[in-house]
């Protein structure tokens, strides 16, 4: 029997506080070994010196405050729940209307009928699945993540994204401007400060090089599921499907999660233009391609 990583996520849902509390553990360590130990001392230096530490430390600090942003926008975003009554826009004669008693993804057209949950009676639109750890169902979700204590899905997936993006960019310039120190930790030279400072810095290196390379994995299989216009869930459903409907082609894709207007791409908001003119990022409707073997879910 395959193991149902959700059912181990429900044993975790106690932990949500905690969870967040580690992010931010883990933030004000490296805030304390960047700004308050090493670079900051630095700005009254003078010379070149003092010019990289400014440096450093402006980027240091934009990228913490859009990291910040984004996990916030994660974490207290409701991912989209179906609304109260919600039916779809469906010819009803054809019998279009019958809860879905085969796959969600059959290949036979006459058999694709509208999807039921039967955990809470009532109809699903297009792309959404039932979280076992929320209890509810959730729209065009990708994944239920421990770390934000909440669901991901079709109107906080962006920023679930540009978390990783910005945290992988932040704990990266962390992990380099700390380099130096950890080198110098193993040496035989004199380390700067004091031997607590010393050990936060090796701490600080140790963790943010632990979290940029697990998160560019994670950033990396995004990427590819962003172009694919699929989610977790959908990549490994549709692993039989030899078409997938929703696959407009890269650049809308990257649209459908993003929006149009490019001055948005890069902060954890929407334009009211694009929210109301993409219908896809409310999680209801979803545009397809226009082949007449397939239709929506």
């Amino acid at each position: 029997m395959a193991w149902n990583v959700f059912k181990f996520c429900t044993a975790l849902r106690g932990l949500g506080s905690i969870m967040i509390l580690l992010v931010l553990g883990v933030v004000g360590v490296s805030y304390y070994a960047v700004v308050i130990t090493n670079y900051g001392p630095r700005l009254a230096a003078g010379g070149l010196g003092s010019l990289i530490a400014f440096s450093i430390l402006i980027i240091f600090h934009c990228l913490l405050v859009m990291l910040l942003w984004s996990y916030f926008s994660v974490v207290f975003t409701d991912p989209g729940c179906v609304p109260l009554g919600w039916r779809p826009a469906v010819d009803e004669e054809k019998g279009d209307t019958d809860p879905l008693t085969m796959t969600e993804f059959p290949d036979d057209k006459e058999n694709r009928k509208i999807r039921y949950c039967r955990k809470c009676n009532h109809l699903k639109p297009p792309r959404c699945h039932h979280c076992s750890v929320c209890g509810r169902c959730v729209l065009k979700m990708d994944h239920h993540c421990v770390w934000v204590v909440n669901c991901v899905g079709a109107l906080n997936y962006k920023y679930f994204l540009l978390f990783l993006f910005y945290t992988f960019l932040e704990t990266t310039l962390v992990s380099l401007s700390l380099l130096p120190h950890f080198i110098a930790f193993f040496s035989d030279g004199e380390i700067p400060g004091t031997p607590g400072t010393a050990a936060t810095s090796f701490l600080a290196f140790v963790l943010n090089l632990a979290f940029a390379l697990s998160v560019l994995g994670f950033l990396i299989m995004h990427i590819s599921l962003v172009t694919a216009n699929t989610t977790t869930i959908e990549a490994y459903e549709k692993r039989t499907t030899a078409k997938w409907r929703y696959d407009l082609g890269k650049k809308r894709n990257f649209e459908q999660v993003f929006g149009m207007d490019k001055k948005y791409w890069f902060l954890p908001a929407y334009s009211e233009q694009d929210l109301r003119r993409m219908l896809a990022l409310q999680g209801l409707e979803h545009p397809s391609k226009p082949d007449s073997n397939m239709q929506q879910l």
